[in-house]
């Protein structure tokens, strides 16, 4: 059979169900993100639940399942604190899609960290940098599908985490085989 590397696995894009269930609980945890200490609490229960399914769905592609949830978690959390009082916590299209922009620089830095330390330096580089882009990208869909964004949630709905894990997927397969601590990073995440 013969496996196109460039694709994400059904078992990473099904990872997309991490998003509202982090959001469930960041919600319950928090409630709306209206202060900073409701985005930093909110954040790092969101950002654990989403490290953790990342962690799931792609296991040995990223770095080990501790430093991976932990950094998720943290940069989740600094990063929407960040961006939701910067934007003071607004829920426009302009404003969630620069709080997305904002959360996925903590978490791009707190993962491209997480990978580099452990021998994944070519994803690290290409990783880091997209998350800003796909968060924001993830509010945006978000918000243009409907979403009662107003309900001030600590991470965008379904619909913008089906295009998050898409377009995540298609980086994590394509950047990961030039690392070479990790050969069969491609093979994995192309279910072979």
């Amino acid at each position: 059979m013969t496996t196109h590397r460039f694709i994400p696995t059904w078992r990473w894009i099904a990872g997309f169900i991490a998003f509202p269930i982090a959001g469930l609980l960041g919600g319950a945890a928090a409630g709306p993100v209206d202060t900073a200490a409701a985005a930093l609490l909110g954040g790092a229960v969101t950002g654990l639940v989403l490290g953790v399914g990342q962690w799931l769905a792609a296991g040995r592609a990223l770095a080990p399942p501790a430093a991976w949830i932990a950094a998720t978690g943290a940069g989740y959390a600094l990063g929407l604190t960040a961006g939701a009082s910067i934007v003071g916590f607004g829920t426009e299209l302009g404003d969630l899609a620069l709080m997305g922009a904002v959360t996925g620089a903590g978490v791009g830095l707190a993962q491209g960290a997480a990978l580099t330390a452990h021998g994944r330096r070519a994803l690290a580089t290409v990783w880091a940098p997209a998350m800003p882009v796909l968060m924001a990208l993830g509010w945006t869909v978000t918000t243009l599908a409907g979403v009662d964004v107003e309900a001030q949630y600590t991470v965008f709905g379904a619909t913008g985490a089906l295009v998050f894990v898409a377009l995540s997927g298609l980086l994590l397969a394509r950047a990961g085989r030039g690392d070479a601590r990790t050969p069969a990073l491609a093979d994995d995440l192309a279910g072979a």
